[in-house]
């Protein structure tokens, strides 16, 4: 019997195909909300793509690092710069309800529940990646003229992409059949690339309780990097406020008679 809720290359990028994985509608605002965000991660036995996680209540990406003062003696209470540190690791969160035959290990790409022996942590002996799409309202697409097909980036801009959802109204409100999506075929929308590279997980717990229903699953996770899928990282990536290029930061490093009285 095939597994409806772990199945590899599922509709529509989906880790399962049962009633539970079906699409509902979301709100069109200008304000990011949780209902269009989809998670992806490699679900057991699957070999070409990531897949979206199925009955995720949460997941919470931080990082931190520490920035130390630089002061010296004879001048008083005064900070002459401020210095970061190293970036400590990332770290995860993921809240997930526990499925019979689809548990939080699976659904990350290990071999357990009626699949395999994981069981612990001790287990793991390969990491995995998951991607973030921060999927766009029609509203904001709108304001890019891509509404229902998405804009793909390219370059620079490559970690927008398009992302393709199944037509549910057979067209009725789609793009025209000259559109690049022919009617009863697929509607798009913009979405935000995030990739978080070499996860490992450090903690696993799940709660049985007599006064709760559901049983959810958590799972903390460590990250070994984090980028947009498309652009080249180095010393020379355009972060933004860059003084060199005339961009506006802060007037502290952006004194053009700093370079002139030293080369000049």
């Amino acid at each position: 019997m095939p597994n409806t809720d772990q199945v590899q290359g599922g509709a529509a990028g989906l880790q399962g195909s049962s009633y539970v994985y079906d699409y509902g509608t979301s709100p069109n605002t200008r304000t990011a909300v949780s209902q269009k965000v989809r998670i992806l991660a490699p679900a057991y036995g699957t070999t070409s793509q990531l897949l979206q996680v199925g009955v995720l209540s949460n997941f919470a990406p931080t990082e931190s690092r520490t920035v130390e003062p630089l002061r010296g003696i004879g001048f008083g209470d005064q900070i002459a710069e401020l210095v970061p540190s190293v970036t400590e690791p990332m770290t995860a969160n993921f809240e997930r309800a526990l499925l019979y035959l689809s548990n939080l290990w699976q659904s990350t790409g290990y071999a357990s529940g009626v699949d395999g022996p994981v069981r612990s942590l001790r287990h793991h002996r390969w990491p995995f990646d998951v991607e973030e799409q921060l999927v766009f309202s029609t509203l904001v697409d709108m304001d890019l003229g891509v509404e229902n097909v998405g804009f793909q980036g390219q370059g620079f801009q490559g970690g927008a992409s398009q992302i393709t959802y199944p037509d549910q109204l057979d067209g009725e409100t789609g793009p025209t059949p000259n559109g690049p999506f022919p009617q009863g075929g697929q509607q798009g929308h913009t979405a935000i690339i995030t990739m978080y590279e070499a996860c490992w997980f450090t903690s696993w717990s799940k709660t049985v309780n007599r006064d709760q229903g559901m049983i959810m699953e958590t799972g903390d996770v460590t990250v070994s990097d984090v980028h947009d899928f498309s652009s080249e990282y180095g010393e020379f990536l355009a972060t933004g406020n860059d003084p060199s290029v005339g961009q506006l930061g802060s007037v502290r490093f952006g004194d053009p008679q700093q370079g002139a009285s030293q080369f000049g």
